[in-house]
């Protein structure tokens, strides 16, 4: 009964093998085409990132470039208004504009147009009326006084497209008087755009909101003045936000792009910087099916391995003692192929090094074949592996696995494990080692990367809200034990909003960082923790410190930022980036509270004190109960 089952099990065997190769070959290609796609994935996310920067920074100029024109404009106005539209005012603003046209090469034309849409003086010489364009219908009848940004028309000086900007003066009763008008030439934002080299096929597209192409390019002459009103962009409510990516077929050339679009908080602008597609996607196609070819190589190696092996187990019973001897050996170098394998003797020497080893430690098998097997282990892991050997060798133990830093040929010190195995003479004494080791310095890495990033604020540096909590709780621990102070800083940098508005997310991004470093100055002892709360908002842990130094402290804070000369021309009471600070100190031991929830608790309140108090101060949660009713008035 026993060799009959056992006759059956090995006639399942072949069957089982041919399903381990299929199952193993189907893994490897269905792992490779998941590798491949998230990989395309990533080229998509890392252009569409690109994309955003450029359509930002694009966006900005034009803001920027408008801002120019407006500026003259309202110089303009302002003399209008003040000296009237007499020949000699006239005269004196003809030079004016001309002046400011050819020191300024953006400027496309500048002129003033009376009441009734005909010319009183220009950059250029036209004779016609302008009464019935959009620009002076809007200023005519609209009582606002702010600048009016239309859609882009044919220049009547040299019918070239521009984007005009334009702005109403008033006769002394308060009526209608003209329009000063300025424009920027679309060539002018065409050629601008050509500098920023972010593919062959790329394009950058400026639209007015109406839908009206301001400028592009490439081919900006082809495409200038057209409407793309009925696309997408403009109809779809999903994509009537300030920015996205967005994954579409131009209208304008047929070719499939990848973009970001941007949306003018300002003025009726909406900025399109594109790659194409295919572009894009060609050298990531390209390597991905150079790396399936070497998979398919590996699969079809595979799979005559796999039936070569089906073959030979199908030759029955008869192979079935000499497989079970050599079964551990050929299974530690099947598993091991790829790693270093080392047989080391009871001398501790290597008797057999694989080829292997040259990527693995950076030394030839024939370099390493004879010298001692624990020489390249760093000092402070070799008791550890010293102890596991020894222990193998006197039979106490028939495997072990072990990680350790080994020295390396070229990079100083890798991450070695390794998996360790007795071998046995016929009469079962133990004859050696077998050791199978890998590099595992990247996963090393990646772990104390992990573990950086868990508790580290990847912008600022500074300990992240997860580490912060963690850390209150041992030192309000700590110093309930030991019946000390703990102080607490809430800093929050004033206005902030209105800085990233004006100054876009970078400036944001880099204002944060100089409060950080402020911070992190102050750390001065070991237990001091600095971590960046939430957005603006960073906190201060001071163990063994009372109100008065944690007092002084943050006004050394507060000094330093208002002091680091950060303009913020929102910021009207300094013109400068200044923060807030509320502090609170405990002795949680001589005090009945909820834990360090109610530390935070105060020093939030005092900023918020801080805060409605006027900004740029600091205030202690001893103060707060003075400054209440006073504070109620904000």
């Amino acid at each position: 009964m026993t060799a009959v089952t056992h006759r059956a099990g090995w006639s399942r065997l072949p069957l089982r093998a041919a399903a381990f190769v299929v199952l193993t070959c189907t893994a490897i290609l269905g792992i490779s085409a998941w590798r491949e796609w998230t990989a395309r994935d990533a080229v998509l996310r890392g252009a569409e990132t690109e994309m955003a920067n450029v359509a930002r920074s694009l966006t900005q100029h034009a803001e920027d470039s408008l801002d120019l024109l407006d500026s003259g404009v309202v110089g303009v106005v302002s003399r209008l208004e003040m000296d009237g539209t007499d020949p000699a005012t006239i005269g004196k603003l003809r030079n004016l504009l001309e002046v400011r046209k050819k020191a300024v090469p953006r400027i496309h034309s500048l002129a003033i147009v009376d009441d009734k849409g005909n010319w009183l003086t220009s950059s250029g010489a036209v004779t016609s009326t302008l009464s019935d364009d959009e620009f002076f219908r809007h200023q005519q009848f609209s009582p606002k006084r702010e600048a009016y940004v239309g859609s882009p028309v044919k220049s009547l000086l040299d019918g070239e497209w521009v984007v005009t900007l334009s702005r109403r003066f008033n006769r002394l009763d308060g009526s209608f008087g003209g329009v000063v008008l300025a424009t920027i030439s679309a060539n002018y934002l065409s050629h601008f755009y050509e500098q920023f080299e972010i593919g062959r096929n790329s394009s950058v597209t400026l639209m007015h909101g109406d839908g009206m192409i301001i400028a592009r390019n490439p081919s900006n002459d082809k495409f200038a003045g057209r409407s793309v009103a009925d696309t997408p962009l403009f109809r779809e409510p999903s994509l009537q936000r300030p920015g996205g990516a967005y994954h579409f077929k131009s209208p304008l050339d047929g070719v499939e792009r990848v973009s970001f679009f941007k949306r003018s908080s300002r003025y009726p602008l909406v900025l399109l910087s594109t790659v194409d597609k295919e572009e894009l996607l060609a050298p990531w196609r390209a390597a991905a099916i150079s790396r399936m070819l070497y998979v398919l190589a590996l699969v079809l190696l595979i799979a005559i391995i796999g039936a070569v092996l089906v073959r030979q187990l199908q030759r029955g019973q008869r192979m079935a003692a000499a497989l079970s001897e050599k079964e551990a050996h050929f299974r530690l170098l099947a598993e091991g192929s790829s790693d270093m394998v080392t047989r080391i003797g009871l001398d501790e020497r290597l008797r057999y090094v694989s080829p292997s080893s040259i990527r693995v430690v950076g030394w030839r098998a024939n370099q390493l074949i004879g010298t001692p097997a624990l020489a390249g282990i760093n000092s402070e892991d070799l008791p550890q592996v010293q102890a596991i050997v020894d222990a193998m060798k006197r039979g106490e133990k028939d495997e072990a696995r072990v990680t350790y830093r080994n020295v390396h040929r070229q990079n100083a010190e890798v991450w070695l494990e390794s998996t360790m195995r007795v071998t046995r003479k016929d009469n079962g004494s133990v004859d050696g080692v077998v050791a199978i080791s890998r590099d595992i310095s990247e996963q090393k890495k990646l772990e104390t990367r992990l573990e950086t990033l868990a508790i580290e604020d990847s912008l600022t540096g500074l300990a992240n809200r997860r580490r912060f909590d963690e850390r209150l709780k041992e030192e309000w621990s700590r110093a309930y034990r030991d019946r000390s102070s703990l102080a607490l800083l809430m800093i929050d940098v004033d206005h902030f909003k209105a800085y990233n508005d004006e100054y876009g997310h970078p400036a944001g991004d880099a204002c944060l960082r100089m409060v950080a470093k402020i911070l992190a100055a102050e750390m001065q002892r070991t237990g001091d923790l600095a971590a960046r709360y939430g957005g603006e908002e960073f906190a201060m842990l001071l163990p063994n410190t009372d109100a008065a130094g944690c007092a002084r402290i943050g006004e050394r804070i507060r000094r330093a930022i208002r002091e680091a000369g950060l303009v913020h021309m929102s910021n009207q009471a300094s013109g400068s980036v200044t923060a807030s600070l509320g502090g609170a100190a405990s002795r949680p031991a001589f005090e009945r509270s909820a834990g360090g929830a109610s530390l935070v608790e105060a020093a939030d309140r005092a900023l918020y004190i801080a805060k409605a108090a006027g900004r740029d101060r600091l205030m202690m949660s001893g103060e707060v109960a003075n400054l209440l009713p006073r504070a109620s008035g904000f």
